[in-house]
């Protein structure tokens, strides 16, 4: 075991370096470069030093490069972040603009005596900041009292703390916010003529109407773009969590190889096998969810001297393949009947394949300048995450240096499995705490940033859905109330209820309607994006699509008919008494 751990071809411990101040880092890395491959001539390994404090966020490399990580999924919700913060501006503005006739008196009155239009555009951006301060007030209790909700779903322990960076890009949110929401407003009001307000004779141009139509529009694709990311998300999401891997997880548990057990591996293994409940044990170096160690240094008869083929490599003891339930394609697995294993080598379909290799049993081919005979082909399983597609894997047959065993327990017998499993270990590593863990949970923790990112999305969607729906019932509000005397005329000459409803809810149907066609095909590239992180995902069937659609017309439809129901139980006596 120490000879593997010191032999330059071993990547499975991980090398902590304290760098002095004022390292040039690119520097450095261009030294160690060639460092292994001038130590293993079959490495195509090329280390390189990254700061430890950055590797929570910036986790994934490609081919020394950053290539994503959690940062990316913190980029996601900030872009998700402004798209609802846009629909709130654009629901102010839109408000804004549809209750100017109940300031147009003012303005006019404001214009008369001498005010001009860069004093209104600043009154109504200072009230649009004003406005915008109030809400960051409410905005900071919200997350003081939501905060603890947040972490017990982010499984984190976050907290505000009040420093100067944060100070000083929210004063700069709030300020760009207010400016943003109340620059179409102050532009619109302050750009009345004072004679045509004091005179009455305003008139709604077509600009005017398509730029507020246009803006709900907007907000509802972004709703709409959200509901289908959501579905995708969850329907991959359960994908994952469904797939056949191609070998057993369930009732599988995971044991770290330590103290007494490390020294006296084959008869722990043994005394394990017998404990009730226990189907099956072996160990192995390899955690089976993960990619783990990897290799370049297989040949074989026929190998391209050129070419560098890297392997996922695992030792393996008697009995793993059974104990993980993978299929054997052909030939055998290793086992205790044959003597020693030690020059024996098992492959994976994919490894077969990129070796050219046809009826590969009985065939040798040499491992780190040993030769080794195929006894077996195993299929392809997913040992790593379905982000990656199934590469080149081997197993060898190496009982000196193991990391984990595996044991496969009856579904029924768990608590009296592990209580056996607990006392054995007991004897054999007196004062050690046993910390296993199930196989099932390994797999699924790989995937705990996609459930979150799904959970999240639906507070996300359901937010913009909701501030969404905000505006279109003040709209509907104000479209009624300045329709009120045309209903009135209407239901005289004999106008029925869904006529009217009907005549209400026209424009805003087309409206929605309009987005759901441009959020589609934006849903479609957007998801289709997102899932080609996956090696292995789901096909996004067309009601996605139209479900999110037709989710936000009925949404839009019922936040219509709150308003346009009162508007039609108004008495024409009433809204014409002063005609």
């Amino acid at each position: 075991m120490g000879q593997e751990r010191n032999h330059w071809g071993n990547y499975i411990a991980l090398t902590y370096v304290q760098l002095a101040e004022g390292t040039d880092v690119p520097q450095l890395n261009e030294k160690i470069a060639p460092l292994i491959k001038n130590k293993v001539e079959w490495s195509n390994v090329e280390p390189f030093v990254k700061q430890y404090s950055s590797r929570y966020l910036h986790g994934k490399f490609e081919n020394g490069k950053e290539a994503g990580g959690r940062i990316t999924y913190v980029r996601l919700f900030g872009i998700i972040a402004l798209f609802v913060l846009s629909i709130a501006c654009i629901n102010f503005m839109n408000l804004s603009t549809a209750r100017a006739a109940g300031r147009l008196k003012e303005i006019g009155v404001k214009k008369t005596l001498g005010a001009n239009r860069k004093q209104l555009i600043i009154q109504h951006l200072g009230e649009s900041v004003a406005m915008t301060i109030l809400s960051l007030i409410v905005a900071y209790l919200l997350v003081l009292l939501l905060l603890p909700q947040f972490n017990a779903i982010t499984d984190k322990n976050l907290s505000i703390q009040l420093t100067p960076n944060l100070l000083l890009a929210t004063a700069g949110i709030t300020l760009f916010t207010g400016l943003l929401a109340g620059s179409y407003p102050a532009l619109y009001l302050s750009g009345f003529k004072p004679v045509s307000i004091l005179k009455g004779k305003l008139t709604t141009s077509t600009g005017e109407l398509w730029t507020r139509k246009g803006l709900v529009v907007f907000q509802f694709v972004i709703s709409i773009v959200l509901l289908v990311s959501v579905w995708v998300v969850y329907k991959q999401i359960e994908y994952v969590q469904n797939k056949n891997l191609g070998y057993e997880r369930q009732q599988v548990i995971k044991i770290p190889i330590e103290g007494e057990v490390a020294n006296r591996l084959e008869s722990f293994i043994n005394q394990l096998k017998a404990v009730p409940g226990v189907l099956n044990a072996s160990a192995t170096t390899h955690s089976i969810v993960k990619s783990g160690a990897s290799t370049t240094g297989v040949t074989w008869q026929g190998k391209d001297p050129d070419s560098n083929i890297l392997f996922e490599q695992a030792r393996a003891y008697y009995g793993l393949i059974e104990t993980l339930g993978i299929e054997i394609k052909e030939g055998r697995s290793f086992s205790d009947e044959y003597g020693a294993e030690e020059d024996k080598i098992i492959f994976n379909e994919a490894a077969i394949k990129v070796m050219g290799l046809e009826n590969p049993i009985g065939k040798t081919v040499t491992m780190w300048g040993k030769e080794k005979q195929i006894i077996g082909v195993v299929k392809d399983f997913h040992f790593s995450s379905l982000h990656e597609e199934v590469s080149p894997m081997l197993f060898h047959f190496d009982i000196s240096f193991m990391l984990s065993i595996f044991a496969k327990i009856k579904a029924n017998s768990t608590e009296e499995s592990l209580a056996g499993i607990q006392s054995l270990y007991k004897d054999f590593n007196p004062g050690f705490t046993l910390n296993y863990e199930f196989l099932d949970a390994n797999y699924q923790a790989q995937y705990q940033a996609e459930q979150k990112v799904s959970l999240l999305s639906r507070y996300f969607a359901g937010i913009a859905i909701i501030i969404s729906c905000l505006g279109l019932f003040g709209l509907a509000a104000f479209t009624a109330e300045r329709r009120q005397k045309e209903i009135g005329i209407r239901k005289i000459l004999g106008a029925g209820s869904l006529q009217i409803m009907k005549l209400l809810s026209a424009d805003f149907s087309k409206m929605v309607l309009i987005a759901i066609i441009i959020a589609l095909p934006i849903s479609f590239w957007a998801t289709q994006n997102w899932l080609q992180g996956f090696a292995y995902s789901i096909e996004p069937e067309w009601w996605y699509f139209a479900g999110a659609g037709l989710i936000a017309l009925v949404i839009a439809w019922i936040t219509i008919s709150f308003q346009t129901i009162k508007a039609i139980r108004l008495n024409p006596a009433e809204t014409l008494k002063d005609e």
